[in-house]
């Protein structure tokens, strides 16, 4: 269960950008930046609000990508968690992470990195 788990805190992000407020434009995001990134998507979940905003979730192969949108706040979480059993993941996550970044265009992002578990030798 080893693994890397990022999370962001954006805000300042534009309230026009259709991924702020369009569920289908939010998927389209997710995949693509899943795919990019070279992780494996085996089911996903959007669901739009009324108003306004958008939550999204890819489950991956590797773990999960979760992204949830306020428009009206110009704000958005992203929380990318990937397992590194096999092989490590951490660079793909990384690049996904850095990649939806780009797409929501914050004035202001917030971090995080947690390693998750402890590695184990096989018994």
């Amino acid at each position: 269960m080893h693994g890397l788990h990022l999370t962001a805190d954006l805000q300042g992000c534009p309230a026009a950008a259709p991924a702020m407020t369009d569920r289908q434009a939010l998927r389209m995001l997710c995949l693509g930046a899943v795919q990019a990134a070279g992780l494996h998507a085996v089911g996903e979940l959007f669901h739009g609000f009324a108003p306004q905003g958008v939550t999204g979730m890819v489950l991956l192969a590797e773990s999960h990508v979760a992204v949830h949108t306020w428009p009206e706040l110009g704000a958005v979480t992203l929380d990318v968690y990937v397992c590194n059993l096999g092989s490590d993941n951490s660079a793909r996550a990384q690049r996904l992470l850095d990649s939806l970044l780009d797409a929501f265009q914050p004035t202001q992002v917030l971090r995080q990195q947690l390693l998750r578990g402890m590695p184990t030798e096989p018994t």
